[in-house]
């Protein structure tokens, strides 16, 4: 049975946590416990009606209120289908957290408040989620049951989003009328507007064929740590621990360290001490290699047919994170899978606006949640894929120096 990883997003009070509540109470998927303490703390709110919102919405503040903060994972299945949901915030300031939620997904939901159509969260949202290399993306115009189920004010909402998405790199958008708070066409299809002939939304979740395996040509194995015992028994012991983030790898194979370029083969792949024929992604493997090199920490094992850039100097499009503006000859440490190195920002070369996707060029500064695309030059080489190639090898963050948040997170172009 396959795993589906999907996100929610949208303007804040779009309903996204009540959708979620209401997509796992429907499809029977909450244990009687939750359900209970869920009835409670509806009780004790004094709301007759059971509050769908609670089941995600897991901090004190984000109940007392009414709003998601923090990123919440749910994890549920049907007869065809594994899911694992990351419900994240609405609000502005909380752009940063929809990000992290979307970085491992495959499908996007977005939520559309049936009374404000498409808003300035819902393109940023959009492109954000284009960014991250999410082409399907289901819009669910939420709280149709406050414009009386209205076809023409849907289809205005269809028309209108359809006009902006054009402009990004989408492959699959699916428009569903939906009121997350009375569950119409989120588990059952709604009586309610026999106008609309698509499925519901978790019927379309169940079938809905993503864009999966584009990596397994992008054979990448960064090191994370070096094993070498030196004790009895295991004087000539060397692997190389860490997880496969994509492809495959066998034994025998021909493979490069990276961003060294030596040459090698796979001596013999290890997982809990037994020796395999091969793994792949996201195995977490232990490699040997037949040659003894100066591996570490931070270092790509690739395939021989298939080899990553290295470089110091590349171009990439940055999700703004810090309250601290992002400008040229800033210093940051940049994470890359297990590598840390130093870089500075060598130019800005422009800004998105959210609104009409253009890009401003000629920007001194950057701010919380922009969208940026910059040039960077690090201190040492990095063993890199263009994002959209392969989004495993492809991201990375950028660490503020001195206090250690994370300041953005960024996408290598091609």
């Amino acid at each position: 049975m396959d795993i589906l990883r999907f996100t929610t997003a949208g303007s804040v009070d779009d309903g996204k946590s009540t959708l979620i509540g209401r997509l796992l109470y429907d499809s029977k998927s909450i244990l009687s416990d939750q359900l209970e303490a869920i009835k409670k703390s509806t009780k004790n709110n004094g709301n007759g009606e059971i509050d769908f919102s609670l089941l995600t919405d897991g901090l004190r503040a984000e109940r007392e209120q009414g709003i998601t903060i923090d990123v919440a994972y749910k994890y549920f299945q049907t007869s065809k289908r594994k899911f694992i949901i990351a419900d994240t915030p609405g609000h502005f300031q909380y752009t940063r957290n929809m990000v992290t939620g979307a970085s491992n997904s495959n499908l996007s939901i977005i939520l559309i408040d049936a009374r404000n159509g498409v808003t300035e969260q819902t393109r940023r949202h959009s492109i954000i989620s284009s960014l991250l290399g999410i082409h399907n993306l289901v819009i669910c115009v939420n709280k149709m049951d406050l414009i009386d189920y209205s076809e023409t004010i849907f289809n205005q909402i269809v028309e209108e989003y359809r006009t902006f998405a054009s402009k990004l790199d989408l492959k699959e958008i699916e428009f569903i009328p939906v009121s997350a708070l009375v569950g119409d066409n989120v588990v059952e299809k709604s009586d309610r507007m026999p106008w609309y002939k698509g499925k519901s939304l978790l019927h379309y979740l169940e079938e809905v064929q993503v864009k999966t395996g584009s990596e397994l040509n992008f054979s990448r194995f960064p090191v994370q740590w070096v094993i070498r015992p030196g004790n009895n028994g295991y004087h000539d012991y060397r692997g190389y621990a860490g997880k496969i983030i994509s492809g495959i790898f066998k034994k025998g194979d021909d493979v490069f360290v990276m961003p060294s370029g030596f040459n090698s083969t796979i001596k013999a792949i290890e997982i809990f001490g037994k020796d395999v024929e091969e793994a792949f992604a996201p195995m977490s493997v232990i490699l040997h290699l037949s040659d003894d090199f100066d591996v570490s920490r931070g270092d790509v094992i690739v395939k021989k047919d298939n080899k990553p850039k290295v470089s110091t100097d590349f171009e990439a499009v940055v999700c703004w994170m810090d309250t601290r503006p992002l400008k040229k000859g800033n210093k940051y440490f940049l994470q890359h899978n297990s590598r840390l190195v130093k870089c500075v920002v060598k130019n800005i070369n422009y800004k998105v606006d959210v609104n009409t996707l253009d890009k401003l060029k000629e920007i001194d500064s950057v701010n919380l949640n922009d969208i940026c695309e910059i040039k960077i030059k690090t201190a040492s080489p990095l063993s890199f894929d263009g994002y959209k190639r392969n989004r495993a090898n492809g991201g990375f963050i950028l660490i503020d120096e001195n206090s250690n948040i994370t300041a953005g997170a960024g996408m290598i172009k091609d």
